[in-house]
């Protein structure tokens, strides 16, 4: 019987030496969890929109052989850029050069006849004035005179022909552009069933051509039709690499059609495309743009618009949609539903379900649940500067990534 309420005494030793050491390893349970809160403010902000675009030259030619002949020389260094009216390519020139010579004399012996057949019809105008004159040599005169006048049009005409063909012997550049490969080789014929020997595309100032959807241009349409359309509009690019260009572009025109299969209008905007400080024209990377190229197009507001502003942070998702907490006066936390607008990277716009001046927690979401006390406090101030050209800006009602560790979100 004593061993066992010794046994019983040492049991109940051990238990209550156990709970002391987890009561000791528990920290002490403290007051409310500290949050970072911000006030909701009216801020001003820059408004954008992203779509993909493709670069597009503005003028663009296909160079083609207008007369049939052996090609001589090309006179071009291929990917080079070339000037308004250098030459190109020759097409041998004396079997048109023989054609224009046979028009000139053609030309000077009609005129030699016409010559003889005034001198003819003169001469019988006078004798019409004595007895020995006749009406009918007269006549017969003046209609050689006028045939022969007739005849040196059409030989003039002839003359003028060969000499536009001797020109189409030489092909020079109608634009200034950079020129292509060349598809036909000194020594072969070349004629108008050829096809194009070569294509020059302009390249300062380029356009940039970007489809979206009807519904964006409605959007973008009441957005700046009352501060200036077009001109309320500057369009920035953002490069394959992810650069953005540094010069900006303005939008020039809307398509008038709307695509059936995509239910898309077609935008079109002119940007320059300098040559590179410390770079030749024509060499390989001398500008930035290049024809055809993929990038990304920034539509921004000239003047920005003042919004009600919070971090980005502080906008929490769930199935239900976007909400924050705010802080009551209990200093509570509370669940207000919200609905944004178009955003930056570091800035929410707050279009409907939150007031100016109410406090949003930005800081300590992961430690706060919905009405429960919390001890506010500032939060740690946010950079201001924007990233270059609106990177990263949203397109309006963009959904944000919910903050690390907040309710209804995964660890």
């Amino acid at each position: 019987m004593s061993q066992r309420v010794g046994a019983s005494c040492l049991l109940a030793t051990f238990v209550l030496a156990l709970l002391s050491v987890q009561a000791q390893a528990q920290p002490a349970q403290g007051g409310p969890p500290a949050v970072g809160v911000v006030r909701a403010e009216q801020q001003k902000i820059t408004q954008s929109d992203e779509f993909i675009g493709r670069i597009q030259a503005v003028n663009r030619v296909a160079l083609v052989a207008r007369v049939t002949g052996f090609l001589e020389k090309r006179l071009f260094i291929e990917g080079a850029e070339v000037k308004k009216g250098d030459l190109l390519y020759q097409i041998e020139q004396p079997p048109f050069q023989a054609q224009v010579d046979a028009a000139k004399a053609s030309v000077q012996q009609l005129e030699a006849q016409h010559r003889d057949a005034e001198l003819t019809l003169e001469r019988a105008q006078a004798l019409l004035r004595g007895p020995a004159g006749q009406q009918s040599t007269v006549d017969t005169a003046l209609a050689q005179e006028r045939s022969l006048a007739a005849q040196i049009l059409g030989a003039q005409a002839q003359q003028q022909t060969a000499e536009i063909n001797l020109g189409y012997t030489e092909i020079s550049a109608p634009i200034d552009g950079k020129i292509s490969s060349t598809a036909v080789t000194e020594g072969n014929v070349v004629s108008l069933t050829s096809g194009t020997l070569a294509t020059i595309v302009s390249q300062d100032p380029m356009y940039v051509v970007f489809p979206i959807s009807l519904r964006a241009g409605v959007d973008l349409r009441t957005r700046y039709a009352a501060k200036g359309g077009y001109s309320a509009v500057v369009i920035k690019l953002r490069l394959p690499d992810g650069r953005i260009y540094a010069p900006d572009g303005k939008l020039d025109y809307v398509s008038p059609t709307v695509a059936e299969n995509t239910d898309t209008i077609t935008l079109r905007g002119a940007i320059p495309n300098p040559v590179f400080p410390g770079t030749t024209a024509g060499q390989p990377g001398s500008r930035e743009l290049t024809d055809g190229e993929f990038v990304t197009v920034l539509l921004e507001g000239v003047q920005p618009i003042t919004v009600l502003g919070i971090p980005r942070a502080a906008v929490l998702s769930d199935q239900e949609g976007d909400y924050v907490y705010v802080v009551d006066a209990q200093n509570k936390a509370q669940v207000r539903r919200v609905q944004l607008g178009q955003s930056t990277p570091s800035t929410a716009v707050v279009a409907n379900g939150l007031a100016e001046g109410e406090l949003v927690i930005s800081e300590g979401l992961q430690r706060v649940r919905p009405g429960e006390a919390v001890s506010p406090s500032p939060a740690t101030p946010s950079p201001q500067a924007e990233p270059p050209g609106g990177s990263g800006v949203a397109s309006p009602g963009a959904t944000p990534a919910p903050a690390s560790g907040a309710p209804g979100t995964k660890q």
